[in-house]
């Protein structure tokens, strides 16, 4: 319902681990009405991207974080309702400006004189802007620059993201303005040294920047966590990967049996990866070294099984993890519901912090574009993650009734292992893949 009280919005605390989450878009502006559970924005962490409901009905009178800025979580972004106060905390900042008058002090006593650059670089805060956010800070200290030398658009004049960045994209000579601060301190001839100083600094941004006919695009905080996740599965895991054929001729049948029925009577499709699902939990309850993990010097052995699937988002540019919890406890019409459910939230960007965490094995179905073999990164600390590919009809050699060899068109899968040689050896890589092979080709009524 709607309140005349301004009510604050604040970063939400998107799982026990997420710190501080990027504001990626404001579905809402100042002035415009929002109903409570409305999007009222989106936002980004290392885990996920999600939409934050408006937690009143209202006005929104005040937005204090802007697009691109990154904040802690319990921050407050925004408010509902009640009368605009954005002026007040950033008129109150402008007071320090006769700070500006503190050098006047050391000029009368000359033994501080060294002193006076202090105040020249404080001078800029005196505009309201003082306050940056970790990632433009970090973005400043990278590059040599002065914050409160780039003009800022966010609220109160303060420095956003997208302001740091665009300054660096126009090749802005960011680094001489703090080389000259020191410049009047030492003698005139110790000048040129510094003067020279500046031209490595200036050329810093340079490879950054874009040349003829490229674009330059921020990486989310998600891409950065997923470059971070890879990269750290590469340098912890011995990857080895093993491959297998499969006759998926028989799954292929009973899901165009089940087909209509678990349309019209649930309204969930069977798919081939449910089917993949539903077999690699039994399977891996037979080897729960490749259901494990390695921490420290010791082996995690795990009585369940936590199944991630990697989902691809919008236009290619995110993937995310979803995990369902105790796969071992459903049948195949209760995986296909899970595996729809967590796809679906996944792309709505309805998931949370805690639906990506705890799995114990991956699957990953690339073969729904039509490719035939891979080789996936492991989701650490999982010790491995499982490939699934195009169904491509093949000739296949099969043995008839009566222990003749003879050819026949058969619905053909290719299977991956991928797995963390540290822990997983080979021959038990094999074996696994070996045994679900035969759950597949084998699928009968009672494995449903």
């Amino acid at each position: 319902m709607a309140t005349g009280t301004a009510v604050d919005v604040v970063m939400p605390q998107m799982g026990v681990s997420v710190s501080e989450g990027t504001i990626i878009r404001w579905a809402k502006q100042v002035g415009e009405t929002v109903e409570a559970d409305e999007t009222l924005l989106e936002i980004s962490t290392d885990k996920v991207d999600t939409e934050v409901p408006s937690p009143a009905s209202g006005t929104v009178s005040e937005i204090l974080v802007q697009e691109g800025e990154t904040v802690e979580v319990g921050t407050v972004l925004a408010r509902i309702g009640g009368a605009p106060a954005a002026p007040v905390p950033y008129d109150e900042p402008a007071a320090p400006a006769p700070e500006a008058e503190a050098p006047a002090a050391p000029a009368v006593a000359p033994p501080p004189e060294p002193a006076r650059p202090q105040p020249e670089a404080a001078a800029p805060s005196g505009n309201g802007r003082s306050f940056v956010s970790p990632v433009v800070a970090r973005i400043a200290a990278e590059h040599g620059i002065d914050p409160t030398t780039v003009p800022g658009t966010g609220g109160g004049g303060r420095v956003t993201k997208k302001d740091i960045q665009a300054f660096l994209a126009a090749g802005a000579p960011a680094a001489p303005a703090p080389s000259q601060a020191p410049a009047p301190e030492p003698e005139p001839e110790v000048a040129p040294a510094l003067a020279a100083a500046p031209a490595p600094a200036q050329a810093r941004p340079e490879p950054q920047a874009p040349a003829l006919g490229e674009t330059l695009e921020p990486m989310s905080a998600m891409r950065r966590g997923i470059a971070e996740h890879m990269r750290r599965s590469l340098d912890t895991a011995a990857h080895v990967t093993s491959a297998i054929e499969v006759d998926m001729s028989k799954v292929v049948a009973i899901r165009e049996k089940l087909k209509k029925e678990y349309q019209s009577a649930y309204g969930v499709n069977p798919t081939y990866l449910s089917f993949i699902a539903r077999a690699a939990t039994e399977t891996l309850r037979d080897y729960p070294w490749v259901n494990g993990e390695i921490r420290g010097d010791r082996i995690v052995t795990k009585n369940f099984v936590n199944l991630g699937f990697a989902v691809e988002l919008a236009d290619g540019k995110g993937l995310i993890v979803p995990v369902v919890k105790n796969a071992e406890t459903l049948n195949l019409l209760g995986m296909a519901k899970a595996i729809a459910d967590i796809a679906k939230r996944a792309r709505e960007k309805q998931l949370t912090p805690d639906d990506v965490v705890g799995g114990s094995f991956t699957i990953t179905n690339p073969g729904g574009y039509g490719t035939f073999h891979g080789t996936p990164v492991i989701s650490q600390p999982q010790s491995g993650i499982l490939g699934t590919y195009a169904i491509v009809k093949r000739p296949w050699v099969i043995t008839d009734e009566n222990g003749a060899d003879a050819i026949a068109i058969r619905s053909m899968m290719n299977l991956t292992l991928t797995y963390d040689h540290r822990l997983v050896d080979g021959a038990l890589a094999g074996r696994f893949l070996r045994d679900l092979r035969e759950r597949l080709q084998g699928w009968g009524e009672s494995d449903y």
